[in-house]
Parts: structure tokens; C-alpha cells; sequence
């Protein structure tokens, strides 16, 4: 797994794209601060950038750098959910302007996939993860569904886990302007 890592993280201090197993489903990845590594995504998924992307971050210290107020309940939430959880939070920091949504809200998950986890830790920095499939399409349980236009759009297919059937996706939760929990997706 060490091997992936380090080219993983190689792959994203150049600025490119990754194809990862993630805790959900197989995700297209980059560098969240980087906006041109950000905009081939949207190429890569046939995707409008009005349509926001889910960060991948791998610890409430890490979310805290990205996000101007977390909310006592969210990190209730973050602390004892066993499952995946997507929280969209209001006015984010210091990501690519091209990942956050026009209503200046950015989808946050803190990852709890191993793999993630430490490509996350040591890269320094969160991923992009957007689902393994052109905008419109399907959503791939496992590798071997993943469209070719996908593999080869992408700069690096991480070799790890290509034989396992995908999680669910993630629950979604949105922080509303009151600043009360809402789920979008359970």
C-alpha cells in the first residue's frame, strides 16, 4: 500500500488527476486547492463546474482549516457516525474557487478508508472525490465498471483494491443558514 501512497501523492503534487478506492465508491481525485487539477475533473466527468464536488479531508483538525464555522452537532455527528458521512458546510477556506458551489458552500467528508486516510495525512492538503462515472451515468460498484473514457482521462489508477464491490454512498447532511442540520441524502 506504501508504494500506492507515494505514487499517489507524486501524482498529486504534479498537479493531475487520480482514479482511487475511497470508503463509498471508486473516486476521481485531485488536489482541492488546485484549480487546473480541479477543472480537468469536470473535463474527465463530461461535468458543468456549476455542479460542486465532495472534498475528501482526513481529520476534524484538517476540516477546521478549510472551513469557517463546524457547528457542535456536525461534530457530534463526525465523532460517532460509523458510516460515511458528507457534511456541506457554509463559507469554506482557502479551496480551489472552482470546487465550491455557487452559494458558497463546499460538500466535506472526513474519510475513514485506511488508503484515504494516509494519502490524505501526507499529502498535507484535501482530495477532490467525485464518483467513477461520466455526469449523467451510473455510479460503478466496482472497478471493472468504471467506463474506459474514465481510466484513461485520469493521470494515475491507484492498483489497490480493483476485485472488491463498492460501499454506499455517503450520507449528505447540509448545515442551513440557522446553522440546523438538514439530510439531504440517508
Amino acid at each position: 500500500m506504501q508504494v500506492e501512497i507515494q505514487k499517489t501523492i507524486k501524482t498529486l503534487n504534479d498537479g493531475n488527476t487520480v482514479l482511487y478506492p475511497t470508503d463509498t465508491v471508486w473516486g476521481i481525485g485531485c488536489d482541492a486547492t488546485n484549480q487546473k487539477a480541479v477543472a480537468k475533473i469536470y473535463l474527465i466527468k463530461k461535468r458543468s463546474e456549476s455542479k460542486s464536488l465532495i472534498i475528501l479531508v482526513d481529520s476534524i483538525d484538517m476540516l477546521r482549516t478549510y472551513v469557517n464555522k463546524i457547528p457542535e452537532k456536525a461534530i457530534s455527528i463526525l465523532k460517532t457516525s460509523k458510516r460515511p458521512t458528507t457534511i456541506i458546510y457554509n463559507n469554506p477556506l482557502g479551496l480551489a474557487r472552482n470546487v465550491i458551489a455557487k452559494d458558497n458552500t463546499i460538500a466535506i467528508r472526513i474519510v475513514q478508508d485506511e488508503f484515504c486516510k494516509n494519502v490524505i495525512k501526507e499529502f498535507g492538503k484535501p482530495l477532490v472525490s467525485t464518483s467513477a462515472n461520466s455526469s449523467g451515468r451510473p455510479t460503478p460498484k466496482s472497478f471493472q465498471e468504471i467506463d474506459k473514457s474514465i481510466l484513461d482521462g485520469v493521470d494515475y489508477v491507484v492498483n489497490l483494491r480493483h476485485n472488491e464491490i463498492a460501499n454506499v454512498p455517503s450520507r449528505i447532511i447540509k448545515i442551513n443558514v440557522e446553522g440546523e442540520l438538514v439530510v439531504i441524502r440517508d
